[in-house]
């Protein structure tokens, strides 16, 4: 029995890690044509680059590994069945059961090491790898002048270059707008020819220009607009130098992303928590009582005495509060009446914005709430996905019998399209739409779940599940019951 064991572990083990890779290499290539524009003519290091990589297939494993499991045990136990090993085993007396077990106990195994990596792997990956990447993004394209295009990517220059020689060093038609006075194109300068070339220590780009002209408006003059003098002046030789640091590859702080739910574990995620819903509450208490006060500002208003004949004045802001409220009013002069009804409308307008203020601020950090709300679930969801996966994939592969890269694929990637359909839409709906947060997270793993329970029943009991003839016998029966129990109840 432990020879069969181990002969069953070391053939799931190899499919298992083949999938594994070439998932995460799939992955790796979609994030590289996502991203191939930040990526590419920015001189960045293969250091960079790898550690970029690296990161970022941290963040794919949630992705890779239930997919992964569910290729694996389809192609493993579809091998068993194409190959008639199956068949050899039940005839042992060795049920499906049994030949699962091992493969149960790795499942649960990598679902353990699915929580690890989701807790304590994923937040620093996602940490590290959100930082570099944007770093990358930001990070200016390397020193590289083109002919006939102005190059603006030096701080308060800009060349232009007619054409290069075919060295690449040789340039012609040389022209250097200087805007370090901030004061547009006041300073120019213009040569026949040139030649480009790094300093030793290639921190710095030297411009040695031929036979050319330096040309500077002189705007420290009195009515410089009017006149518009400006300075010429000729040389034969002129040396130029510019600094290359702007291209360096600057390292953020990482403080900047730890916010984010996502950059956070189990236990971050539910001090988090605790701290937003108590901000939550503080900020609804404080909005209601402020809500609730009376207002105290009639006290500044005058008493004037009543006038024997009241006329109504139209012409202000309070016409309508006057109209409609006006036996309220009407023990007052015409124009303390107008005051109290202007600031009744002012109140009232001010309580509105307030309102609409506070409900977009309440709403905002309850999205916040259910956002970390929904990271924390996440953190099991992996886990207990692998575990669906093999349960499909295994009894899956026993029943079709087909092994290879072909069924099991299409098989594989329509389950894993539909798990990654529903979580995504009922984890919108968990955070956006009022839906429950156990149900909108886990309702994928819901659905799937008495699938895994289904197909194992029929593999551990060798149901035939795709013979027609079975199914055709099965509604048959079917029918025959309803019939008859729909006859008994006519009598």
């Amino acid at each position: 029995m432990k020879k069969l064991y181990r002969y069953i572990v070391s053939s799931f083990l190899g499919t298992f890690l083949f999938t594994f890779f070439i998932v995460l290499f799939i992955l790796d290539m979609q994030f590289l044509w996502l991203y191939v524009d930040d990526l590419v003519g920015k001189g960045l290091e293969l250091n960079i680059l790898a550690e970029l990589f690296f990161h970022m297939s941290i963040t794919f494993i949630p992705m890779a590994l239930p997919l992964a499991l569910l290729l694996a045990s389809l192609m493993c136990f579809g091998n068993f069945g194409e190959h008639y090993e199956l068949v050899a085993m039940k005839a042992s007396g060795i049920s499906m059961w049994k030949v699962m077990r091992p493969l149960v106990v790795f499942s649960v195994l990598l679902s353990g090491f699915a929580f690890f990596v989701s807790n304590s792997l994923l937040p620093v990956a996602n940490l590290r790898g959100q930082t570099l990447l944007f770093d990358v993004r930001r990070q200016k394209l390397a020193f590289n002048i083109k002919e006939g295009v102005f190059y603006r990517d030096l701080d308060n220059y800009v060349i232009y270059v007619e054409r290069k020689g075919a060295d690449g060093s040789s340039i012609y038609g040389v022209k250097i707008y200087d805007h370090t006075d901030h004061l547009g194109n006041t300073k120019i300068m213009s040569a026949d020819s040139g030649i480009m070339t790094l300093s030793p220590n290639q921190r710095n780009i030297i411009f040695t220009l031929y036979n050319g002209y330096n040309y500077t408006d002189v705007t420290s003059e009195d009515n410089y607009k009017q006149k518009r003098p400006f300075e010429r002046m000729s040389f034969k030789r002129e040396q130029l130098k510019f600094s290359l640091k702007d291209f360096d590859m600057t390292r953020s702080s990482e403080d900047m992303y730890k916010s984010s739910q996502q950059m956070m574990n189990l236990r971050q995620l539910n001090t988090a928590i605790d701290s937003l819903e108590r901000r939550y509450d503080d900020k609804r208490e404080a909005f209601k009582q402020g809500f609730s006060r009376r207002w105290s500002n009639y006290t500044s208003i005058k008493e004037e005495p009543l006038t024997a004949n009241r006329t109504p004045i139209r012409d202000t802001v309070a016409d309508t509060i006057m109209t409609l409220q006006w036996p309220l009013l009407e023990h007052y002069p015409d124009t303390m009446a107008i005051a109290i009804a202007n600031m009744a409308a002012g109140s009232a307008s001010n309580a509105k914005e307030n309102a609409a203020f506070n409900k977009i601020d309440l709403n905002s950090q309850t999205e916040n709430i259910m956002k970390h709300k929904k990271e924390r679930h996440k953190k099991f969801t992996l886990s207990f996905a692998c575990l669906i996966f093999f349960f499909i994939g295994a009894p899956l592969g026993s029943i079709i019998r087909k092994g290879g890269l072909g069924m099991p694929v299409v098989v594989s990637v329509l389950f894993f399209v539909v798990y990654h359909v529903i979580s995504t839409i009922g984890e919108r709906m968990a955070v956006f739409g009022g839906l429950n947060m156990f149900l909108g997270v886990w309702i994928s793993s819901l659905v799937l779940l008495p699938v895994g329970i289904f197909l194992t029943f029929k593999a551990t009991t060798d149901a035939a599940l795709f013979d027609g003839d079975s199914w055709k016998k099965f509604f048959q029966k079917l029918f025959r019951k309803s019939e008859k129990t729909k006859s008994e109840v006519m009598q």
